[in-house]
């Protein structure tokens, strides 16, 4: 291959990748692999409906580098007018997994609301636990999160 070709082809490919690279969600937000958060849930549902909506692949919105879908055009725009309101906490990392130092995967049908803040977590089982002292596990993953929250889960990970 000539040389300026070989170039032009470097060029295109680091025009592409960065764009790209700007959106990604970093470590502060449990996102899939394609970027995707609460797996597709809507934020805003939790609050609006009090259950969790699956979002449509066409209502989209970015936030903190993770892609939020939406079940309805008034959802995106309410979030996107706040969209901490709305965001789990956390960046949906298991609320009590958290509160013991490690990020876990949150899942969006282990939730709660508390004070106007949502919360994941890993099962059923985990947010019993959790509930038996919810004020006391926010407490402690709130001053626990500022230091984890840019490290990646696999760090934290028990050993």
């Amino acid at each position: 291959m000539k040389p300026m070709l070989k170039g032009a082809l470097a060029a295109l490919a680091i025009s592409v990748a960065l764009p790209a690279a700007s959106w990604a969600a970093g470590f502060d937000v449990n996102a899939t692999t394609t970027d995707l958060a609460l797996r597709g849930y809507d934020p805003v549902s939790y609050f609006t409906e009090s259950t969790p909506m699956a979002g449509e692949v066409d209502i989209t919105a970015q936030h903190n580098g993770a892609t939020y879908r939406f079940a309805s055009v008034e959802n995106k725009e309410m979030f996107e007018a706040d969209p901490a309101k709305f965001a789990p906490q956390y960046g949906g990392y298991c609320a009590f997994g958290l509160a013991q130092g490690y990020k876990f995967d949150g899942d969006p049908e282990v939730w709660k609301i508390v004070d106007d803040k949502l919360y994941l977590n890993l099962s059923p089982k985990v947010s019993e636990i959790w509930q038996q002292d919810v004020p006391g596990n926010i407490d402690m993953a709130d001053d626990k999160w500022m230091n984890v929250k840019d490290v990646a889960p696999a760090e934290l990970a028990p050993h």
